[in-house]
């Protein structure tokens, strides 16, 4: 099989474009390296610089090479960004979908596994969050995913699309090689990790005010091989009818226990300072995974919290300037 990566030369999409390898695929990466990097696209994947927006190129590329099966990660990711720029993230976002879907149908290529989120559930009501809750982002983030995945839907219906949503929580660690490096970085742990490496002064918690045990906000956190590893599985999952799941550890931890965590881990003290809530911050997030468990049997190997910062910790230390593309 030919698949087609998105995004490839993310974090996410170059750990899944490295098992993919793993289990014989042949695949392309197709990456603007705007947020991506060269470096991070293992060698014996196909790299095609190009950008979504081209739809000229995108054409030629799916008529050249006849994918079988696409996964798409290309898009903006940070949350706050969201709330300064909406009309850019979302146009990002939600544009580029035609563009890849179209390519995939003029060249009969019908199958999509699409890198969603569990900001497609704004703030729950409850946890743990099964894929039945009600669908409300109280972000342009989620609102972004949710268009998404509505189109996907649309296309489906209409034009014979088969695709799998897959909700994640919050993605670490690192595997072989393969790290977190977001310009700029906003999530938790490669910020504590960071800071603990004197990369940062301090590290920011925002806000200490939240109704959770120790005021801050709870999340649930998957190793990126777990999580890599649910994408190959959802591969056959459509080959009849279009599939959602949730991908979490179904566990929950406070900003101040990774904090704690990491400290212990790197044996170094990271110095914090409490700063305001940030807007759109949800103070529970944790997964129900048991659909994807149940119907794919996934399994997590990797998905505790020490060993996704311990994995993230070496490569940071190996990597303390990033990929430096």
């Amino acid at each position: 099989m030919k698949i087609f990566v998105a995004g490839g030369a993310g974090y996410i999409g170059s750990v899944t474009t490295k098992l993919l390898l793993e289990n014989n695929y042949e695949v392309f990466v197709y990456d603007s390296l705007i947020k991506g990097h060269r470096k991070a696209v293992p060698k014996d994947a196909t790299f095609i610089k190009g950008d979504l927006f081209d739809q000229e190129k995108l054409f030629r590329v799916f008529k050249k090479y006849r994918f079988d099966l696409v996964f798409h990660f290309a898009s903006f990711i940070e949350n706050e960004f969201s709330f300064k720029n909406p009309h850019q993230f979302l146009k990002n976002n939600t544009q580029t979908i035609f563009n890849l879907l179209d390519a995939m149908l003029a060249v009969g290529c019908e199958k999509i596994i699409f890198s969603s989120s569990a900001a497609v559930y704004g703030a729950p009501e409850n946890c743990p969050i099964t894929e039945d809750f009600p669908i409300r982002p109280n972000s342009p983030y989620g609102t972004s995913k949710k268009l998404v995945e509505d189109i996907l839907e649309g296309y489906s219906k209409w034009c014979g699309i088969r695709y799998a949503s897959l909700r994640y929580f919050n993605a670490a660690g690192a595997y072989e090689g393969l790290g977190e490096d977001h310009q700029p970085e906003t999530h938790l742990i490669p910020l504590i990790l960071k800071t603990a490496l004197g990369k940062k002064r301090k590290f920011k918690i925002f806000g200490d005010d939240y109704e959770t045990k120790d005021g801050t906000c709870v999340r649930d956190y998957i190793h990126i091989y777990d999580l890599a590893k649910a994408h190959i599985l959802a591969m056959k999952a459509i080959e009849k009818e279009n599939k959602i799941y949730n991908l979490g550890s179904e566990k929950g931890f406070t900003v101040k226990e990774v904090l704690e965590r990491c400290r212990a881990i790197t044996g170094r003290d990271i110095p914090y300072e409490i700063t305001k809530r940030r807007i759109g911050d949800i103070p529970v997030l944790i997964a129900s995974s048991e659909k994807i468990k149940k119907e794919l049997a996934w399994q997590r190997k990797m998905s505790d919290l020490d060993t996704i910062i311990k994995t993230a910790w070496e490569w940071h230390k190996e990597h303390p300037e990033g990929y430096k593309d």
